[in-house]
């Protein structure tokens, strides 16, 4: 093909010089190919095309195809094509030679022109350019051929010789059929493939159409990507021509076709619908490429615009937008309306200011949008009156925009989906243009399935995925940056984009003593049921690390919890408690893989050892505790194997990868964990759920401890107020001596006169806040109670409960521990 391809002859019938004269001849004619791309670039140039032209392959691709050819009606005009010459128009198409209705690019345009190049004789052509509709990038193909040969062809050999003497039906390019084109019943089979909403049956008759009325049909070839016009007789007369322009004039009007052009009226029909068939398929291949909701709604909006109407403005439920749920039943007038999108063809800026995205607004029960809306039909006006602009206008308040919608064609169109109107989209044609028919309503409504269908599973995407993150989002703890004596980071990172819950957690609770445990657990396996085991796992170590159970105690009862819960999902644990006083570090592991201690000395990093233990759910598997020392300024990074297990790696490689990137100086916690994140958390197969917990263990300094032991007398309550008020005003802290010194006379008053054998322990911790705790030996745990107006008792915890930023109590293996804390201020955190 790429060497000039020919008309085949039908047998019987002579070729070149040696048709019969006086009859209908056929010829073998050279062509040119040139196919161009949707940029409107050379992007196939023949070596036909090369020896008509006279340009090189490499100088023709890639250039603008109006450069180099004479194509008129399909691309821009065309007059100069720089140093290889100029195109004229040529007086008349030549003989018999027709343009398919006008050149619109739903059939063939053909046309003839000269080449003029400096110092060489001028080239007559006759073209034709055919519209390519497909996945490809291909827009058009150009088909050419030199017009003196073809009249030496047909006129004997003398080019200036009449026509009449071998009469020529119509001059029209064709290719020889390649053995790999089976022929009719296979393009009847394959044609559903390119237009997916036709039937076989339907194919198969407009097939038959094509070889009846000779419409030109076109097929990727395997071999050059240039499409195939099978030679089945494409010969029309122009009185047909003629009879099929007087059917268009009558279908046009509304008029009744005449009998001897109902051919043509049909074919006109066919055509007309298998154009709005391309179109719906176009537009169904740019709607819906992502799930994301605004961004659905924006391609839906600029599907349309130009090609079907000049203006589409797109509304959607109020609910929608927000990401809510609406009610059922048929919308009313309360119902509001969001603009979401608007797309038009007019100057920009014209309507930004009278209809602006963003707004919304109600319809009153006698306009046509309240009509669309309710009955879930398209509504069409074909011309706005003064009357109806006026109506719609007074909608809008202080803004007038008849100016912009009077005398426009307008078709509404409801956007549904599941019987259930999501939305509508007013479309609007300028009043120059063609008025919306009856076919372009149903075109429309079609249109609206195909993009409220898309816009629903955007909007049922982008609500689960916010009901997903509002669930991780409550089953997350929101831990503050800093607890006594440490300082907290934390990163969560969803397995997948689809279902964006799990069962990775991690967790901080305050202890008594000033301590903090930190807590990082997975659940094995993913999505909701392994989500809601993690929040109640989670809840459990909440409650039991209130309770101030050690380390491997508190992983022995998490245990037993979940065989209660049941067997069908196992979890590991890693649980750790912080002294900040006594500069400790006491963990236990459930098979989870161990934290990494970066030492604030020297920068070095390491995995802590612990004993492994099983995980939570085996049962009947002791665990184990060790305390390990740490040093103001020590960094501690506890985290879920899915930031550190890639699949077909050994899980050796991500530890020391998160030692390596635990170690690396950064200038906050944030910025530490996503060093980290970024070294690990990118690489490449990861579809496990991520859980971080980082924590700098700043410590607490001596003098910022006070402690007193307190006998079990009643006297002592006054020396403990003494004490406190004094240590007061040694740190600076004198406007807290009031208060402070009320609170501690209350909770020791309880603690002296409850403890049994030994004394009665009272220490202060200046951190972040102001902590009070007092100790005895009773196990009992004060609680509020009311307190009439004759009672002696009952007011101290009410008085603290008052006062106090924060009280608690807990009980412990010798006795309780009752605590309150201050807020300090700012200068002194």
């Amino acid at each position: 093909m790429d060497q000039g391809t020919e008309r085949d002859v039908p047998p019987g019938r002579g070729t070149g010089s040696g048709a019969v004269r006086g009859g209908p001849v056929t010829g073998r004619v050279p062509l040119a190919v040139v196919v161009v791309d949707r940029e409107g670039s050379v992007s196939h140039w023949s070596r036909g095309a090369r020896r008509l032209f006279a340009l090189p392959k490499e100088e023709a691709i890639g250039r603008p195809a109006p450069d180099l050819l004479p194509v008129s009606g399909v691309l821009p005009e065309t007059g100069d094509i720089g140093d290889h010459g100029s195109w004229t128009p040529h007086d008349g198409l030549g003989p018999d030679l027709e343009s398919s209705l006008g050149g619109r690019l739903s059939y063939p345009a053909a046309g003839r022109a000269r080449l003029t190049v400096a110092g060489d004789d001028r080239v007559d052509v006759l073209w034709w350019a055919y519209p390519l509709v497909g996945p490809g990038p291909e827009r058009l193909l150009f088909l050419a051929a030199d017009a003196e040969a073809l009249g030496r062809d047909h006129a004997g050999g003398d080019p200036d010789e009449e026509a009449g003497a071998a009469t020529v039906e119509r001059i029209a390019p064709g290719f020889a059929l390649h053995t790999d084109f089976p022929g009719a019943d296979e393009l009847a089979r394959r044609l559903p493939e390119i237009l997916p909403s036709m039937s076989v049956g339907e194919s198969a008759r407009i097939v038959a159409q094509v070889l009846e009325l000779g419409y030109p049909v076109l097929e990727f070839s395997q071999n050059d990507r240039v499409p195939v016009t099978p030679d089945w007789g494409v010969a029309r007369r122009a009185e047909r021509r003629a009879r099929r322009e007087r059917a268009a004039r009558a279908l046009a009007a509304g008029e009744p076709v005449p009998d001897d052009l109902r051919d043509e009226a049909e074919d006109l029909e066919y055509a007309a619908v298998r154009e709005r068939l391309e179109f719906l398929n176009e537009v169904s291949g740019r709607i819906g490429t992502s799930l994301d909701l605004s961004r659905t709604i924006v391609e839906v909006s600029k599907a349309v615009v130009p090609r079907f109407t000049d203006v589409a403005g797109t509304y959607l439920r109020e609910q929608i937008v927000a990401g809510e749920g609406f009610p059922d039943g048929v919308p009313d007038t309360t119902t509001m309306w969001h603009r979401v999108a608007l797309e038009h063809t007019d100057e920009p800026g014209r309507w930004d200011d009278v209809v602006p995205v963003g707004e919304a607004m109600p319809f009153p029960a006698h306009t046509p949008f309240f009509q669309c809306m309710t009955s879930g039909e398209p509504v069409l006006v074909p011309r706005i009156t003064e009357e109806m602009g006026h109506a719609i206008a007074s909608q809008f308040e202080k803004r007038d925009i008849r100016p912009l919608i009077t005398g426009r064609s307008m078709l509404l169109v409801p956007l549904k989906a599941r019987n259930v109107v999501l939305g509508f989209m007013i479309l609007l044609r300028h009043p120059e243009r063609p008025v919306f028919n009856d076919m372009d309503r149903v075109t429309g409504a079609e249109l609206a399935a195909r993009a409220g269908l898309v816009l629903d599973n955007a909007r049922m995407y982008t609500y689960q995925e916010n009901v997903a993150e509002t669930l991780q989002d409550s089953m997350l703890p929101h831990i503050p940056a800093r607890m006594a004596g440490c300082d907290i980071a934390t990163r969560y990172l969803p397995g997948t984009l689809l279902g964006r819950v799990g069962g990775d957690w991690f967790d901080a609770v305050k202890l008594p003593g000033a301590r903090t445990a930190l807590v990082v657990g997975d659940v094995m396996g993913h999505g909701l049921n392994s989500a809601a085991m993690m929040g109640q796992l989670r809840t459990a170590v909440q409650t039991m690390a209130g309770l101030d159970l050690p380390p491997a105690q508190l992983l022995r009862n998490l245990d037993d919890l979940a065989q209660r819960l049941g067997d069908s999902y196992l979890a590991t644990c890693l649980y750790a408690v912080y002294d900040p006083v006594a500069g400790e570090l006491h963990l236990a592991n459930a098979g989870h893989i161990p934290p990494v201690l970066v030492r604030a000395a020297d920068g070095s990093s390491e995995l802590i050892d612990l004993p492994t233990g099983a995980p939570i759910g085996v049962g009947g598997v002791p665990f184990e505790a060790v305390c390990v020392p740490v040093a103001p300024g020590d960094r501690l990074v506890m985290c879920t194997d899915g930031l550190v297990e890639v699949r077909g790696e050994d899980i050796g490689i991500g530890l020391a990868t998160l030692c390596e990137s635990a170690a690396h100086p950064a200038a906050s916690m944030d910025d530490a964990c996503d060093t980290i994140i970024r070294a690990l958390g990118t690489r490449g197969g990861r579809k496990d759920d991520v859980a971080l917990l980082m924590a700098r263990l700043a410590g607490i300094d001596d003098d910022a401890v006070a402690a007193w032991r307190l006998a079990r007398d009643p006297a002592e309550v006054g020396r403990a107020r003494a004490a406190v008020r004094e240590q007061l005003h040694d740190w600076g802290l004198p406007h807290l001596a009031d208060t402070a010194e009320l609170l501690v006379s209350e909770v020791v008053t309880n603690a002296v006169r409850h403890a049994r054998a030994r004394p009665v322990d009272l220490r202060l911790v200046r951190a972040d806040t102001l902590l009070c705790e007092v100790d005895d030996d009773d196990h009992d745990l004060p609680a509020l109670r009311g307190a009439g107006p004759d009672d002696e008792t009952g007011r101290g915890l009410r008085v603290v409960s008052a006062l106090a930023r924060e009280w608690g109590a807990s009980r412990g293996r010798t006795g309780k521990t009752v605590w309150f804390e201050l807020t300090l201020p700012r200068r002194h955190r």
